[in-house]
Formats: structure tokens, sequence, C-alpha cells
């Protein structure tokens, strides 16, 4: 995270029903998110006009804002031929000067008039590649590990677009987004790992539950409803 961070846009929107097609059903969205312009009032749980519509996977006071790297969207741009604009990963804020690498679990950031801080990475799911019909784009999020992260609201405010992302407070430099992305996709069998990540008080709740199951041997969810759909098939 460099000192020059800031807030590049913001983008809200409300939970749309987009209509049956001759391979889908009809399915609801909250990912078609407008770039708004001024000041914006963050509240606990989302900024105003925005909202989801899975609430048993997405929004709560663990992830009441999706964050974006702009950085990335030149690679995505390159990679899949896409005119991809600020938003179109369905995140609300947009940042520039830094990257998963740069950011770790329980970051505490003064923007604007608010205080947030850093609670998990995303985890992409289906309706981001049904969305863009490139059917393994949410794969290929979680495996480049450009998935953003999250915001829980520590204080309430307005911000808006050009506002400067100032750290107040580094609490686990040891867990970047990144680290935490590699523990939870690709090392599964670090039990130990898992261990100390759930510890955070920081991390999410969510991320909580399913490591400390990992750390028990427990069984977990498969990702593939999440990465596919409810049926865990690619081509649904």
């Amino acid at each position: 995270m460099t000192d020059s961070a800031t807030v590049h846009s913001i983008q809200v929107g409300k939970p749309n029903v987009i209509e049956a097609t001759d391979h889908h059903k009809a399915w609801t969205t909250g990912f078609q998110k407008q770039t708004v312009a001024g000041p914006v009032l963050l509240e606990r749980l989302n900024l105003v006009g925005d909202g989801q519509a899975d609430l048993k996977h997405h929004g709560g006071p663990d992830k009441a804002l999706c964050v974006y790297p702009i950085s990335h969207y030149l690679l995505w741009r390159a990679e899949l031929g896409l005119e991809l604009v600020p938003g179109s990963f369905g995140e609300n804020l947009t940042v520039c000067g830094m990257t998963e690498d740069d950011v770790c679990i329980g970051d505490i950031w003064k923007i604007g008039d608010t205080k947030v801080q850093v609670s998990q990475p995303r985890q992409p799911c289906w309706k981001l590649s049904r969305w863009w019909s490139v059917q393994d784009l949410a794969v290929r999020v979680q495996q480049t590990g450009r998935t953003g992260w999250y915001l829980r609201v520590l204080s309430e405010g307005q911000l808006e677009a050009g506002d400067s992302i100032q750290l107040v407070e580094r609490i686990n430099p040891r867990w970047t987004i990144t680290a935490a992305n590699q523990l939870m996709h690709s090392e599964k069998n670090n039990i130990e790992g898992a261990k100390t990540l759930a510890s955070l008080p920081e991390l999410s709740a969510s991320w909580t539950a399913t490591l400390t199951r990992r750390s028990r041997n427990q069984q977990e969810s498969p990702p593939e409803a999440r990465l596919f759909g409810a049926e865990g098939s690619p081509d649904r």
C-alpha cells in the first residue's frame, strides 16, 4: 500500500432480476452497480443506495464494502478481450495504489469521514462468470489471486472518489490478502496456518468458521457450488 492510495471510483446498486434465457433460469444479482459522483454516505452495512442479492453469502457487517484494485483491469482487459471499466467486478470501491500484496487482514483505514477495517479476501462466485459470459472467470479470479477484499465499517460517514486511503493501524502484517488467499485455496493441508489465521479476531466470521473446521479436520463445503452454481457444474 502506497502513501498515495486513493479511491478511484465508487459504485452502488440494488439487486436486479435477470430474465431467463435458453441457457439459464432467471437469477437475481446485485452485481449491476453504477458509478456515483460526489459524497456517498457509508453506513454500518453498506453504502446508501447499495444492496446485495444473496445475504447468506454476501453483505453483513464483515462484508459491508467490496474493494478491487484498478491495476487489475489492464490485465483482465488483455486476457479476456472485454471492455471492462471500474465496477465491472461488482466492487463498491475501485482503488489506486494497492493490491492484495499490500493489504493485510485487520488493516484499519481512514477514508473521508469513515474508518473501515479489512476483514477477508473476496471469494468470487458463479454470478461473476455468468454476468460476463466467461464460464471459468470465477475460477480464474481465484487462481490468479486478483480477488479484491472486503471491509467492515468501524465509523460511519461520507466518502467520495478522490479521497485518500490512510492506513491508521496494521495489526497482522504477516497476513496479507495474498497470503490468506494462498492458505485458503492452495494450502488446504496447512493445518497450523489455518489455526493461526482463524485465531485472528479481525478475520471475518465466515472465514474463521471455515478455517476452524479445517483445523479440526472437519468437512468443508466444496467450492464447486460457489464457483459454478448450485448444481456444481460449469455448464449450469
